[in-house]
């Protein structure tokens, strides 16, 4: 048998592998949305308020946006869909989860979204009967 066939044969072997693990990775992507949940905390946004909900909404499409993009850019090279899902899917799994216990708290507090160029809105309401202490440059003994 002469040595360039045997490694010719190791290399369709591990050509073989890869894309039977791309396969198998893959076909776990589409498992992992149904279990996104799993992976976070469900109690994590039940003291948060509409103000702090949107913006964790927004900070989570951001960041799963970037992890698509990632994902889609590590595809594209030599080996791409198990590169992709070793270094990004566990993150993108995760951040899934918190974005569906985020948008389920969202509708449970029954919350809208701000319109744009509304005045922000403080969280907490201002008492009219406390002043807030002088501001002067000198310390207090």
């Amino acid at each position: 048998m002469p040595a360039s066939f045997s490694f010719r044969l190791r290399s369709c072997c591990a050509a073989a592998a890869l894309l039977a693990a791309g396969v198998a990775l893959s076909a776990c992507a589409s498992v992992s949305e149904t279990i996104a949940p799993a992976f976070a905390d469900p109690a994590r946004y039940e003291l948060y308020d509409c103000k702090q909900l949107e913006t964790e909404r927004r900070t989570l499409a951001k960041r799963t946006e970037e992890l698509q993009k990632l994902m889609e850019k590590a595809e594209t090279g030599a080996g791409g869909a198990v590169v992709s899902e070793l270094a990004y899917r566990n993150d993108y799994v995760a951040v899934r989860g918190l974005a569906q216990l985020a948008e389920d708290a969202w509708r449970r507090n029954r919350c809208r979204e701000t319109p744009p160029g509304a005045p922000p809105v403080t969280s907490a309401p201002q008492r009219p009967d406390i002043k807030p202490a002088p501001q002067s440059g000198r310390a207090v003994r």
